[in-house]
């Protein structure tokens, strides 16, 4: 049985494709934590958003970001309310935003590796990743490839794998084929493709601040994110986790179902679930009720820390 405050529901959302994770803010900026740019050696430039939380001793939280969003889109909705506990680091996955760049190959295990050298550059030893969507697979990858570096995790929206049924394995090769035209093709024909991709999938609803976002995404790098999604799975090592872990899942999710999202609960020893009757973008679109919930998601890490 799913506990009371774990994800239950009567139905169970349609699959979807994964498309554009958040439509982002309809206001002007909002209020941000203070960033900056930093060189990490042999990988490249990134810029970091640090709150530093209010003490020295204040345990630290990193944010990873989910597929065709930013850290700003993803997470402007939390920055301040977890830095009143806890120093926060925020920053652009590879690709997205004003994250790295690079002709190599786009790998969710680069990723996790690149927050491990963010958190060298800003000298925090330990800290908790929180990984939403997308970045739930890079944060389960953390714990696998830096295990001696991750208090415990908190991981929202997100599952174990993403691509299960024939036409979303579809869907990812397709993917596949768009990244591969982008990486092989003319300037010309790549902007084209950047053009095309972003034109479908930007919503009406976008600001000029949230347009402006995403319109720095490096799209031949974001398609072949797509392409390493649909290629992730954690099913076999997952159960090894032995951290503490808190699972926020989404209940009318229509990207991640929520048998998946459950299983990933199911599937942790001693993890935690917090839900939250939303949809994807519940952190955005349902604030209100996201934000507390991950607040009681990351103490209870701490607590079992």
């Amino acid at each position: 049985m799913v506990p009371p405050h774990a994800a239950a529901s009567a139905t169970d959302p349609t699959d979807e494709t994964l498309g554009l994770t958040f439509a982002g803010p309809e206001t002007e900026r909002p209020d941000l934590p203070p960033g900056r740019e930093i060189e990490l050696a042999g990988r490249g430039s990134l810029f970091v958003r640090d709150a530093p939380g209010p003490t020295p001793r204040a345990g630290t939280v990193v944010m990873l970001h989910g597929w065709t969003a930013t850290a700003d889109l993803n997470f402007y909705t939390c920055y301040r309310p977890l830095a009143d506990h806890y120093r926060v680091v925020g920053f652009d996955q590879r690709g997205h935003g004003l994250g790295i760049r690079n002709r190599k190959a786009f790998r969710l295990e680069d990723c996790a590796d690149d927050a491990a050298a963010v958190a060298d550059a800003l000298g925090i030893d330990t800290f908790i990743p929180f990984g939403y969507s997308m970045g739930g697979t890079v944060a389960q990858l953390m714990w696998q490839r830096h295990r001696d570096r991750i208090d415990g995790l908190v991981l929202g929206a997100t599952a174990p794998y993403f691509a299960g049924r024939r036409p979303e394995r579809l869907s990812f090769v397709g993917l596949t084929g768009l990244a591969t035209i982008a990486r092989f093709t003319p300037a010309q024909a790549r902007a084209w493709i950047t053009d095309q991709v972003y034109l479908q999938r930007r919503n009406e609803s976008l600001g000029p601040w949230a347009a402006e976002q995403i319109s720095r995404h490096d799209w031949r790098m974001i398609l072949e994110a797509g392409k390493a999604i649909g290629a992730f799975s954690s099913s076999d090592w997952v159960a090894d986790i032995d951290v503490p872990t808190s699972v926020i899942i989404t209940t009318d999710d229509g990207v991640v179902p929520l048998r998946r999202q459950v299983k990933l609960w199911r599937s942790i020893p001693d993890a935690d679930a917090f839900r939250i009757h939303g949809p994807h973008d519940s952190v955005v679109t349902r604030a209100d009720r996201f934000v507390p919930q991950l607040l009681r998601a990351v103490q209870s890490v701490c607590d079992r820390t």
